[in-house]
């Protein structure tokens, strides 16, 4: 059986990103049972020069979109970082897995071949479909839903690997 780009893109970001979203809904859970303003999570972080919660959430998000926009050879939306309230991130959890289900498949023909040219700073990465798939795309939004997860748990939020994985086994 071949695997579809779409497959590895949309499919996994999807289950991601929705995890991602299972996990601030127990954030905001542990919140109202320890009586503190869930909000307070959303400025958490691991480290100081780390991006917070809310930040790590907008980005797993852009960088899925963007991800698969590219591949599909599409204009991303566009999302202004404005999410203030685990109401408003889970808004935009939910934008982005529309957003990744609207594209059709037909739209990932050619995509493993797909010339994609990434702006990084004052250089441009060039990576062709597959490689930019599996060596920049996945990594960094996994990246960025893990770090959201640790956030989560360095605060007390009881979470695990089955959270992470979601309906996997």
């Amino acid at each position: 059986m071949k695997i579809s780009m779409r497959a590895m893109s949309v499919d996994l970001f999807v289950n991601t990103l929705g995890n991602l979203a299972a996990f601030l809904e127990k954030g905001v859970a542990y919140a109202k049972q320890r009586k503190f303003e869930p909000a307070v999570l959303l400025g958490s972080r691991l480290a100081p020069d780390m991006f917070p919660l809310t930040r790590q959430v907008q980005i797993a998000c852009d960088l899925a979109k963007n991800s698969v926009a590219r591949l599909a050879a599409q204009e991303p939306p566009r999302f202004p970082d404005t999410e203030a309230s685990f109401e408003e991130l889970h808004a935009r959890i939910a934008r982005t897995i529309d957003y990744l289900k609207s594209v059709p498949a037909s739209a990932f023909e050619g995509a493993e071949t797909r010339a994609i040219k990434l702006p990084a700073g004052e250089r441009t990465l060039e990576f062709e479909g597959l490689e930019f798939l599996q060596q920049w795309a996945i990594p960094n939004v996994l990246f960025h839903a893990t770090t959201a997860y640790a956030i989560l748990r360095h605060n007390g939020v009881e979470l695990g690997k089955r959270d992470f994985l979601g309906g996997a086994r």
